[in-house]
């Protein structure tokens, strides 16, 4: 399940989002410590999926989960739109969330078209300027790919229709080599997404898309749930045990949700 990858991705990213090594062993580092934990990244995802599932209101329950986890890395505009401490309109934001929220949209639905809609939906309650909703919808099209059996190349020349290489500094047409010396902590979608895809480009299964987010300076956490949920389809399964992992690291409420 994409929403597995895009979780796991988020808590072995977390150890990293903020306090990477300056000479990491990224090939052999644990891909879970005593330093992970799950984010917003996670508590979004889940309450997407939520949403759905009992066709409820995106908003309302975005901000019902998310109020129970105040403190679990909110951005400082989305954490007052969680809060309510605005209002509840959308806030004209680029920001990396739209993406690292929708796994469960390209897990979810089979016919492209409405993977393409419910992903503008989910990314239009909060993250409504069009590089967001592009954020989120390349991120489910390349779930949805990868669950049909498209190649790695495939999903690559889709993302680089999205994110063209005379547009934007980061397209998915820089390879590792380069990301590695160049690339530095960004979380708008426009630089998140294709990174996030070239990390998975240059895998060959969940494992080694991890550790390609390790060599980056990046929001570690962020690019691991966008790719990582393209990576557990694609690879079908992450290698890992996810139950014993998830039982560790996740509370009992977000586990229900998870487990649905």
């Amino acid at each position: 399940m994409a929403v597995t990858g895009a979780i796991l991705g988020d808590i072995s990213g977390s150890q990293f989002e903020f306090h990477k090594p300056e000479h990491l062993d990224y090939k052999n580092c644990p891909l879970f410590t005593e330093q992970c934990e799950f984010t917003d990244d996670t508590v979004m995802t889940l309450a997407i999926k939520e949403a759905i599932l009992e066709n409820q209101d995106l908003t309302e329950t975005m901000r019902r989960l998310g109020r129970h986890y105040p403190d679990c890395g909110y951005g400082g505009r989305f954490y007052e739109w969680i809060m309510g401490h605005g209002t509840s309109q959308p806030y004209f934001s680029y920001g990396n969330g739209s993406a690292m929220r929708v796994s469960f949209v390209g897990e979810y639905y089979d016919d492209p078209a409405q993977v393409i809609r419910e992903a503008e939906r989910t990314a239009a309650v909060s993250h409504n300027h069009p590089e967001g909703v592009k954020g989120a919808v390349t991120t489910a099209v390349c779930i949805w790919m990868a669950r049909h059996g498209k190649s790695r190349e495939e999903i690559l020349a889709y993302v680089l229709e999205q994110y063209p290489a005379d547009r934007y500094d980061f397209s998915a047409d820089k390879d590792m080599d380069y990301l590695e010396k160049h690339y530095s902590w960004d979380v708008t979608c426009m630089t998140s997404v294709p990174v996030a895809m070239r990390c998975f480009y240059e895998s060959d299964s969940f494992e080694t898309f991890m550790r390609n987010i390790f060599r980056l300076d990046c929001d570690s956490d962020t690019l691991g749930a966008i790719g990582g949920a393209v990576a557990e389809e694609y690879y079908h399964g992450t290698g890992l045990d996810a139950e014993e992992i998830l039982k560790k690291y996740l509370d009992h409420r977000m586990y229900l949700i998870w487990k649905r």
